[in-house]
């Protein structure tokens, strides 16, 4: 029974046969759904902005403003250029959020490599990416992220991409505690916790120093989110925020990746999605051909059924 069900989990519900997946679903309304601005606190050159619920809260030696997010779009450039900040962050914070807030902005959906062309070569808003970043992940150091990449965080790319052999050299799939776990759910039906017998430590200090037995979907999906969001958007070379998605159907978690530009005078939000467990996993069983395309999770072999912009 158990065996069975762990069929059903990885290969049933794509829409070879029934269910569905991200090239067909209605992924604009389940990524609508939970996003929200969160507060922040950043510094450049010297200026300190910080978003509240309600005002964006600028201060530089003496001079400090602050910039109700109802304000006119003219009263936030006005802010920036006085206190000659670069990028404008004022204005894009109190006019994207207003779009956010009142649902003026869409969703675009591609690949990869499509999905930082667009954002690289468009007029993207750092700022208003550090606002709808989810808030609540824990705060990893720059360094431990490149070391264990092998990239800058700057550069979110060659991160996400340097994250496949970081994971592959420090840990792997835990298929002792995903057995465990399907015995535990579909043959003692939870009368005992096998689970708790197979966990280890999940953070980068445990993956670098080797205290980590292996990780579960959902423990790849928090440590991606962690390494892109582990420097400021406005100092990254394509500023991106990651999303966690969840596909109930099949009892998987991965990793969602979008930015904010404007385009023609509307607000856009582009995203793509990357998948540690496809390529940690199945390129690792030599599955590739059935199931994994690497890290790139853009497909028909992905569905959602949520998508959570805070952990």
């Amino acid at each position: 029974m158990g065996g069975g069900k762990a069929v059903d989990n990885v290969f049933i519900g794509y829409g070879v046969l029934v269910g569905t997946n991200l090239h067909d679903q209605d992924l604009e309304k389940l990524a609508r759904a939970r996003l929200n601005s969160s507060p922040f606190d950043t510094t450049i050159s010297g200026t300190r902005i910080r978003l509240t619920d309600d005002a964006v809260r600028v201060s530089n030696g003496n001079d400090q403003r602050t910039v109700p997010l109802s304000t006119s779009s003219d009263v936030a450039t006005k802010a920036d250029a006085d206190l000659e900040i670069d990028g404008h962050p004022v204005e894009n914070l109190v006019t994207d959020l207003k779009d956010v807030k009142a649902g003026s902005f869409e969703f675009e959906f591609m690949d990869f490599e499509p999905f930082f062309d667009r954002v690289r070569t468009g007029e993207n808003h750092p700022f208003t990416v550090e606002a709808l970043r989810g808030n609540r992940f824990s705060q990893v150091s720059p360094s431990a992220i490149e070391e264990f990449s092998g990239a800058s965080p700057k550069r979110p790319k060659s991160v996400l991409e340097g994250l496949v052999s970081g994971f592959r050299k420090h840990t792997y799939y835990d298929i002792p505690r995903y057995v465990a776990g399907s015995v535990e759910d579909n043959v003692l039906f939870g009368t005992v916790d096998l689970r708790q017998y197979f966990k280890s430590p999940i953070t980068y200090e445990a993956l670098e120093s080797g205290e980590n037995a292996g990780m579960f979907c959902y423990e790849f999906t928090w440590r991606s989110i962690e390494a892109l969001h582990s420097v400021p958007a406005y100092q990254q070379r394509v500023p991106v925020m990651g999303a966690m998605v969840y596909d109930d159907r099949h009892k998987h978690v991965y990793t969602g990746v979008a930015s904010v530009v404007r385009r023609n005078g509307k607000l856009v939000i582009p995203m793509t999605f990357v998948d540690y467990t496809h390529s940690t996993l199945y390129d690792d069983l030599h599955l590739r051909w059935l199931l994994g395309r690497g890290m790139r999770a853009y497909d028909d072999r992905h569905r959602a059924t949520e998508i959570r912009w805070q952990p």
